[in-house]
């Protein structure tokens, strides 16, 4: 067990980051041509109107939320006059309502990709695509039900998730921390690893693009048959 918590959060932590730095790299380097989205839009554009929009309102949210939690250390609120309660009532506030988008806005563009338009999609659907799906299923749904788990606030990951998390980018990991964490925090903790291990071979690369030329272009003209 002890040689399993050392490799889940003394040694993966840095793995996945590693292979997120080095080889996003790479593929900037090598692969220029399929940094993208593939976006699908042409192929079904009425259904992505509410989806997408939800879904990355609720990811800037809950993006928001993370640093806040984890990079934040908890004497820092403390100083401003948050005690613990307030603390987690207003993280329940912001938390609950993020994860409720994201988790619509993931659940609709699905049901889009594989149900509503699956006809037409599953030409841009790559089996990594499907991988990567299964992981941001794994890592938006232990993420909600950790949230939802908290709601009395019996655990603070403050003084165990956050200060672990520091401790691995100070490149000095407390694995001891991780000790008695709830099993499904462990589980979303391990969900960001593995998102971070595929992320060099996915699409999600195209959020490292700045596409500020998009505000500035002349508009495109499509013309319907």
């Amino acid at each position: 067990m002890q040689l399993l918590m050392g490799f889940l959060y003394g040694a993966l932590p840095y793995i996945a980051l590693v292979t997120l730095v080095v080889g996003t790299i790479l593929r900037y380097m090598y692969q220029e041509r399929s940094w993208s989205t593939k976006s699908s839009e042409f192929l079904a554009k009425k259904s992505l109107k509410f989806a997408n929009p939800i879904f990355h309102l609720g990811l800037l949210m809950v993006f928001g939320g993370h640093f806040v939690g984890i990079l934040v250390p908890k004497f820092v609120t403390e100083m401003g006059g948050t005690d613990d309660h307030m603390y987690h009532m207003i993280s329940l506030m912001g938390g609950l309502p993020a994860g409720a988008l994201l988790l619509l806005g993931f659940v609709l563009l699905m049901v889009r990709r594989f149900a509503t338009h699956k006809s037409r999609l599953q030409v841009n659907t790559s089996s990594m695509d499907k991988l990567l799906y299964l992981v941001l299923a794994f890592t938006i749904v232990t993420g909600c039900l950790a949230t939802l788990s908290n709601i009395p606030g019996g655990f603070d990951y403050r003084e165990s998730i956050s200060p672990w998390f520091r401790s691995v980018l100070m490149l000095s990991p407390n694995i001891s921390l991780m000790a008695d964490v709830p099993l499904i925090f462990r589980a979303h903790m391990l969900s960001w690893m593995l998102l971070a291990l595929l992320f060099p071979f996915t699409r999600l690369v195209h959020c490292l693009s700045f596409p500020f030329e998009y505000f500035l272009r002349k508009p495109i003209v499509y013309r319907q048959r």
